[in-house]
């Protein structure tokens, strides 16, 4: 037996998590962005997707906190409160169960944040050309001549 695509009023309220992970979003608010009671909501979108709504939040929240880790020099604790994370302490402990390593060992295992810069084609040429001079002018600049 095929199993059923989740219901439209789930999906609206696992959009609205995906799409305001920062924000203090709370499971009374997705539940009632999907219309239903919290209780209701919870059993409904676990078993529509697999994991209660808490955590397919906290889940969103902590994906995007090691993008920022990976690809930013944002100071750590700037990174827990960017992606809707209020403790510094509940951060690092649920960061280090989803990857295994805490945010400071993830982002040391990527390079700098600087290595992601985007320079435009037009600066890398200007400042990777060489900067000695060619024979001709070393030529006109020789002694003897004025």
């Amino acid at each position: 037996m095929a199993a059923h695509p989740p219901a439209r009023h789930l999906l609206r309220a696992k959009d609205l998590a995906d799409a305001r992970y920062a924000e203090p979003l709370t499971v009374a608010e997705l539940a009632a962005a999907a219309g239903l009671s919290r209780a209701h909501f919870s059993r409904e979108f676990r078993r529509a997707f697999g994991e209660s709504p808490h955590v397919y939040l906290l889940t969103r929240r902590l994906e995007r906190a090691a993008t920022l880790l990976r690809t930013t020099d944002r100071p750590i604790a700037t990174v827990c409160f960017d992606v809707g994370l209020n403790s510094l302490g509940s951060f690092t402990t649920s960061f280090t169960r989803m990857y295994a390593r805490t945010p400071a060992a993830y982002r040391a295992a990527f390079p700098p944040a600087a290595a992601h810069a985007i320079i435009p084609g037009c600066v890398q040429r200007a400042y990777g050309r060489p900067q000695h001079r060619t024979f001709r002018e070393d030529a006109a600049e020789g002694p003897g001549i004025a």
